[in-house]
């Protein structure tokens, strides 16, 4: 038989009697999962116990001291009667109880749980939260999750070390100003408690203990607080309620590039090399300026009836688990390209499409559609096979467009499609490149402008100029493009 019993928050007048007098008896043997609690340290100086603090020191990682502790005390059950005693509730926040049930149950060994006062009772009590009015989340310390959504009153417990409050106010603090309230929740039940109230970038290492929990309950932000944003916005601002899906579409497309923009603004090799924090800076505000665009459109939706970010969020979800079966499945590719071709013939399936080509829009930029269905067309095996075959076929439909008497517009067109598939063969997005180019062009352009008017130069001192813009560009030793 093995009694899994809690030890409160404090100290053992927190313990029920029945409980403390089974903890008592001699014929069963006890064994605590730490010394560090108040109640466990008075229980052994009344009876003899056996402590797992040696475990924590051994172990590498608290997953191994956990498992070590269930099996010590499936070791003692085998040689009579055993309670094994843990702070706080024996159900929250016990990862030994978990693996104890498991391995007793494998066993056919008796177990019988005494759950014990939980600190998230004093906690609930010292806030003044009722969870089912408003809600409640508990989280771990060592590991919060990612990512952190703070849209309920939260408890993160077992801040124990100064470098887990350092971690989870540094998580905080990506989310929440500095001057956040948080409460510090010390001893809770003790003689020592204490809470104190503060700004969130005011904790710091003495903060941290061994029974120490936070709790916060701030406006919602993040993901949450946007959605909730949204939805007053379109209640009590009179633009955004005039607002329709045909009047925000322009607003996404320039949001989009501006993007891309942004992106492409970053050295070539992000997120690999050394980052470029001030870019990214960029990148962050145009990715909240597009999220915005998702989130507003979906909030009209979700007024038609039709759906709500949530279930947008859900779909892609479950688009991509259906679409990587070698992750989620058992499906085998080894190589980008062997996902891709699987993941257009899966969407071919799921749209019930007759044509691979089916779905490329035709609102794509030119090079960029250009490029997808060339791209569609290669996974089933429509592609050159080499380089060089492209390369042919670039200069073959370059003499087309000169040769007397060709429809010009056409031949021109058959040599940018010819231009956009070599670029794809060469890793190389025509559209960004094209882009680079033009901005390129653009302020070398500026740069002859600001030397000097251009007006009755010779065709031979504007290239002066040109060539003097680009050193400019390249700086020292360098060469530009």
């Amino acid at each position: 038989m093995i009694l899994v019993a809690g030890l409160g928050p404090a100290s053992l007048d927190r313990v029920g009697a029945e409980v403390l007098r089974r903890l008592l008896d001699p014929a069963r043997a006890v064994v605590v999962r730490t010394l560090q609690h108040p109640a466990a340290a008075e229980l052994a100086r009344r009876r003899p116990v056996e402590s797992c603090d040696d475990l924590y020191e051994q172990a590498a990682a608290f997953d191994d001291a956990y498992e070590g502790i269930a099996a010590r005390v499936m070791a003692r059950a085998a040689a009579g009667p055993v309670a094994y005693a843990v702070p706080g509730s024996a159900l929250v926040g016990e990862r030994t109880v978990a693996l104890l049930r498991r391995a007793a149950g494998a066993a056919g060994v008796p177990l019988e749980i005494a759950p014990g006062e939980s600190f998230l009772d004093l906690v609930l009590e010292r806030s003044g939260v009722d969870p089912v009015e408003r809600g409640l989340q508990v989280l771990d310390g060592r590991r919060l999750p990612e990512p952190l959504l703070l849209h309920l009153p939260t408890v993160i417990a077992q801040v124990d070390t100064a470098a887990v409050l350092y971690d989870v106010r540094d998580a905080l603090l990506r989310l929440l100003p500095p001057e956040a309230p948080v409460t510090v929740l010390a001893d809770l039940g003790g003689p020592g408690e204490t809470v104190e109230r503060l700004a969130v970038g005011d904790l710091g290492a003495g903060h941290a203990g061994l029974r120490v929990s936070l709790f916060l309950a701030p406006d919602p932000p993040g993901w949450p607080g946007l959605v909730q944003i949204m939805a007053r916005l379109r209640r009590e601002c009179p633009w955004d309620r005039r607002q329709t899906h045909h009047s925000l579409a322009r607003h996404l497309i320039e949001e989009a590039y501006e993007v891309v923009a942004a992106l492409e603004a970053l050295p070539p090799e992000a997120p690999g090399g050394e980052p470029d924090y001030a870019g990214y800076v960029e990148v962050e505000e145009e990715l909240g300026d597009l999220l915005l665009q998702v989130v507003f459109h979906s909030a009209l939706a979700a007024e038609a009836g039709a759906f709500s970010v949530e279930e947008v969020a859900e779909g892609i979800r479950g688009k991509l688990v259906r679409r990587h079966p070698h992750v989620f499945g058992e499906v085998e590719a080894e190589t980008p390209e062997a996902v891709l071709a699987n993941w257009e013939q899966l969407k071919k399936a799921e749209k019930g499409r007759e044509s691979l080509l089916d779905g490329v829009s035709a609102a794509l930029p030119a090079l960029s559609r250009a490029h997808e269905l060339q791209s569609r067309a290669a996974t089933v095996g429509f592609d050159w096979p080499a380089l060089e075959g492209v390369v042919a076929k670039v200069r073959e439909e370059l003499a087309e467009v000169l040769a007397p008497g060709a429809r010009q517009a056409d031949e021109v067109g058959d040599l940018l499609f010819a231009v956009v598939n070599l670029a794809r063969h060469l890793g190389v997005d025509p559209e960004q490149a094209l882009r680079r180019s033009t901005g390129r062009f653009q302020s070398r352009f500026r740069a002859m402008e600001e030397a000097g008017s251009l007006k009755g130069l010779s065709l031979e001192e504007m290239d002066r100029r040109w060539e003097a813009a680009k050193d400019a560009e390249a700086g020292p030793g360098g060469s530009a493009p």
